[in-house]
Formats: structure tokens, C-alpha cells, sequence
């Protein structure tokens, strides 16, 4: 019975891998631009905000500056109990800043349903919403980009989320060859093959009366992967659009970059446990690819939680009780192979790099410590595991100002 469990949870794990991997080759060629339409979508640009006054000023230089007619958007910057000059430089830079003060209820996702609902209550409505980070920069195409989709019929949309600052540590580095990775090969497969894409926290657009029938409703760790989940539920399947580029700040320190990799995976196991057997069931019922996909996705922080403790008990058992004792699928391949499978799954990263025109040279010489950031995913979901239940959202600060134009100008 115990091999017959082993050898079960071995050919799922090898499934999942072949299954994913199969996918990130629709990812390699990309599709003929779109078709563009005239500016008339207005949009409600919200900006999430806590204690960001090192960085906040640049974005709303930034957003001043779009290439979207300016009587078609406006911004509103939550200031989420914030400590410092946030609300004061919103307003000095002419923007709309709007203070939230809630020590019960913190985090990203009870700060935007409290402006939603700030918003439903004002006089002008606005045809979407979109929503950005504080430490973000923004293409000034952006918009234009997502008023081309919505005209298109889209109802929720996931930009492209880059990163600002790759060059700054070997950690921001890998932070920045996981985006390219996952927009291309992740994201952009799933574009093409017109399945439902996933929501990355930021770059994200919503049509207004969607969120005004469902509501937003997303307040864990992940709000983006709730609400993704909540709207692939009701067949609303999210949208990515390639073009339309966001910037994002990475943390410098591997401290800071474990400490915010747990709130992701302490989400993730949360909004797996709420939605995978909902989605799965409907996946079985409706005979649904796309809802399939997503149940896995959703469910692959106990992929990466089972992976780990399959390989740990494997090494156990053969280093301390003269293994193999239990069945070990994988021991009975070549040794060659098994070196061909994960030279594999590194080269598919060195790939999307060169797909996505890579010109960060620093950051070619940090894969050498990739594969630590990769390796260090496995402690951190275990432990998160274990701390699942806990709600505290971590904030990462931030050391410098970085602006649209030095970032454009590094990438080439």
C-alpha cells in the first residue's frame, strides 16, 4: 500500500511537470497585434498605498504623464494607514489622495474594497478600474492598451508586470528572470491558447460594472489570486495583454524576499484550500480545460509543499536506513536523464530571457545563484504551512528612487 502511495504521488508530480511544460511551448511565438480603437474608456486609476512616501512621488510624475487623454482618467491613491508624508505628496503632485485608517481590517485587500466602495459613492463613474502599487511605474501606452481590450469585450485584464530595479542584487535579479519567465512563458501561452490568465497583485484592469455585480470580496495575502479564482468561477475568464507594461520594485535582501514570499504562499494555501475542489468540480462537470488549468495552478503550493517532502523522505531513506526501501520511480532512470530534466527546467528561464530581449547585463552573471532563490521556494512553503493562518501583511521598503526614463534606458 505505502508503494502504491509513492508511486501515485510520483506519476502525479511527473504529470503536472510534462503538463506544464507542454504549455510554456504555446508561450514561444507571439500573436499579431491587436486591434486599436479610439481612447473613450475612462478609467479610475487606484494606487495602493502604505507609508510610501520614498517612492510615491514618481509614480504620480509618472502618471501625469500617460499617453491617454487626461480628462479620461483620474487617480486616487489609498492611503492605507499611513504614518508618514504619503497623503501630503499625493497632493502636492494634484492627485486625489484618500485616507484610510483601520487597524483591525490591514492589507491590501480590505484597502481597495473600502475605496471601491469610496468610489461606487461618487458623483463621476468610470468605465474601469485599474490598480497599481506605490513603488510601480507605468508605460505611458498603458492605457491605451487596456482601451483596446476593453473595447474588444475583455472584462478583466492583467498587464505586464517587469521589474524596475533587476540589476540591483542577485535577488532582484531572480525576482526579474521569474517575471520574464512567467509573462512569456506562463502567461503569454495561456493568452494564445484564449484560456484564463491570472492576476499578478498590480497592472490589473476591471470592468466597473463587473466589480460592482460581484464585488470584490478578495482580502487575503493574495487578493489577486482570490479574485482570479472568483472570477473564473462565474466564467469570467481574466485577460493578458503582453504590451501594456508595468514596472515593479523587487526587494534587495533574500530576508526581504523570504519574508515576502511566505505572505504569498500563506495566501496561496488559504485560497487553495477555499477554491480548489469548487473549481476542480466544475472543471469535472463542465468539462473544462480552463477551469482545470486554473485548479492547478491555484494548487500548486501543495505541488511545491509535496515535492519537497517526496524528496526529503526519498534522501532519508536512502542515506540513513540503507534505501531504497520505498518505491522510487525515479531511481530506476538513467542518471542522465535525470540530469537532462532539470538542465531542462533551468534552460526553459535562460529561454524566456532570450524570447523577451534581455539586455540587463548583470543580470546574466547572477543566474550563477538562481538556482539558490529556486531551491529556497521549498523551506519557504513548508514553513508557510505551517503558518498559514496567519493574516499580518509585511511591507517592503524601499532605499531609492527609480523613474520611468532610467528604466527604458537600461533595458535598451
Amino acid at each position: 500500500m505505502t508503494d502504491a502511495i509513492f508511486i501515485a504521488l510520483q506519476l502525479f508530480l511527473a504529470a503536472v511537470g510534462v503538463y506544464q511544460f507542454t504549455f510554456s511551448l504555446f508561450g514561444l511565438i507571439k500573436r499579431k497585434k491587436k486591434k486599436n480603437f479610439e481612447p473613450k474608456k475612462s478609467f479610475a486609476v487606484l494606487v495602493a498605498a502604505h507609508n510610501e512616501e520614498q517612492v510615491v512621488g514618481a509614480l504620480m510624475e509618472n502618471l501625469k504623464q500617460l499617453d491617454y487623454p487626461k480628462e479620461l482618467y483620474d487617480v486616487f491613491v489609498i492611503c492605507d494607514n499611513c504614518t508618514d508624508r504619503t497623503a501630503e505628496i499625493v497632493r502636492e503632485h494634484g492627485m486625489n489622495a484618500c485616507v484610510r485608517t483601520n487597524q483591525n481590517l490591514r492589507g491590501k485587500g480590505y484597502a481597495i474594497e473600502w475605496m471601491l466602495k469610496e468610489l461606487w459613492a461618487m458623483p463621476r463613474q468610470y468605465d474601469a478600474v485599474v490598480m497599481f502599487d506605490a513603488d510601480n511605474l507605468v508605460a505611458s501606452d498603458f492605457l491605451t492598451h487596456m482601451n483596446n481590450d476593453l473595447c474588444s469585450g475583455a472584462k478583466v485584464i492583467q498587464g505586464y508586470i517587469d521589474t524596475k530595479n533587476p540589476e540591483d542584487s542577485w535577488i532582484t535579479a531572480a525576482y526579474g528572470v521569474s517575471y520574464w519567465y512567467i509573462n512569456r512563458l506562463w502567461q503569454l501561452s495561456r493568452h494564445n491558447l484564449n484560456m484564463a490568465n491570472f492576476l499578478g497583485g498590480t497592472g490589473m484592469c476591471f470592468e466597473t460594472n463587473l466589480l460592482k455585480e460581484i464585488g470584490w470580496g478578495a482580502t487575503s495575502l493574495v487578493e489577486d489570486l482570490e479574485f482570479t479564482m472568483r472570477s473564473v468561477m462565474r466564467g469570467v475568464y481574466p485577460k493578458f495583454n503582453y504590451e501594456a507594461k508595468v514596472f515593479d520594485e523587487k526587494p534587495l535582501t533574500f530576508k526581504a524576499s523570504a519574508r515576502q514570499r511566505l505572505r504569498w504562499m500563506q495566501g496561496h494555501f488559504t485560497v487553495a484550500r477555499r477554491y480548489f475542489f469548487p473549481l476542480i468540480w466544475r472543471a469535472i462537470k463542465e468539462r473544462s480545460i480552463v477551469k482545470l488549468d486554473l485548479a492547478l495552478y491555484g494548487v500548486n503550493v501543495y505541488i511545491v509543499l509535496l515535492t519537497f517532502l517526496l524528496t526529503a523522505v526519498i534522501w532519508v531513506d536512502n542515506s540513513f536506513f540503507n534505501g531504497p526501501n520505498i518505491a522510487n520511480l525515479y531511481g530506476h532512470l538513467p542518471l542522465w536523464l535525470s540530469f537532462t530534466a532539470i538542465a531542462a527546467n533551468v534552460f526553459t528561464f535562460m529561454i524566456a530571457m532570450i524570447l523577451e530581449k534581455v539586455k540587463f547585463k548583470k543580470v546574466y552573471m547572477y543566474l550563477v545563484l538562481f538556482p539558490v532563490y529556486l531551491l529556497s521556494w521549498y523551506p519557504i512553503t513548508v514553513y508557510a504551512f505551517f503558518t498559514q493562518n496567519n493574516k499580518q501583511w509585511s511591507h517592503t521598503e524601499h532605499t531609492r528612487v527609480v523613474r520611468l526614463e532610467e528604466v527604458q534606458s537600461k533595458q535598451g
